[in-house]
C-alpha cells in the first residue's frame, strides 16, 4: 500500500459566488402602503352648527359697560351694566354684576343687583343672591339662597293671557 501526500500548498476554500439577487436588494425595504381608507364620517348633527363660546371675567376684574352677544358669559368677578346675551350667564360664587340680565339659563351663585328677564331657566344656588326681579319659564331655589324681589316663573306668553295657573313669589323682608 502506498501512502501518497499531497504537498502542494494549502488552497483556501472557495467562496460562493454572491447572489446576483441578494447583491442588487436594497438594505432597506419601505413596508407595503396600507390600501387607502376613507376617514369615518362623523355623525349628523341635529342642532345648528353654531358653536357657543364662552367668555369668562376672571375674579380680579372689574368691568363696567354692556355684554352683548350669541355666546355664553362667566363671571367670577364683578361686572357693572347689562347682560344680554343668547347663551347662559353664571355668576360664580365672590362674583357680583349689577344690571338688567337677559339670558337663555342664568346660574347664580354669586350676587346679582338687577332684573333677569325672560330666561328659560333661573337656578339660584344655595350662595346666591338675587336683589331684583326674576322671569322666567322654571325657576329652581336652593336652600340658603335669598332674594329680595319678586319671581314670576312657570308662565309662557299663552299661559299667562289665557289664565292658566303658574307660580309667583315675592320675597324680601322690610327693615
Amino acid at each position: 500500500m502506498s501512502i501518497w501526500k499531497d504537498q502542494s500548498p494549502a488552497k483556501p476554500a472557495p467562496t460562493p459566488a454572491p447572489d446576483t439577487k441578494e447583491a442588487n436588494r436594497p438594505s432597506f425595504v419601505p413596508p407595503e402602503p396600507e390600501p387607502f381608507r376613507a376617514a369615518p364620517t362623523p355623525p349628523a348633527r341635529t342642532e345648528p352648527d353654531v358653536v357657543r363660546k364662552e367668555s369668562t371675567i376672571a375674579a380680579d376684574i372689574t368691568i363696567e359697560g354692556k355684554i352683548d352677544g350669541a355666546g355664553s358669559v362667566r363671571i367670577h368677578g364683578k361686572f357693572k351694566g347689562d347682560v344680554n346675551v343668547q347663551g347662559d350667564l353664571t355668576i360664580e360664587s365672590g362674583a357680583k354684576v349689577t344690571g338688567g340680565v337677559h339670558a337663555d339659563k342664568v346660574m347664580v351663585s354669586g350676587e346679582l343687583e338687577g332684573n333677569i328677564e325672560s330666561a328659560s331657566r333661573v337656578e339660584l344656588l344655595a350662595t346666591g343672591v338675587i336683589i331684583g326681579d326674576v322671569k322666567a319659564t322654571s325657576m329652581t331655589v336652593a336652600a340658603g339662597a335669598r332674594m329680595r324681589g319678586q319671581a314670576d316663573f312657570g308662565w309662557d306668553d299663552k299661559a299667562g293671557k289665557s289664565g292658566r295657573n303658574g307660580g309667583h313669589a315675592e320675597s324680601g323682608s322690610s327693615s
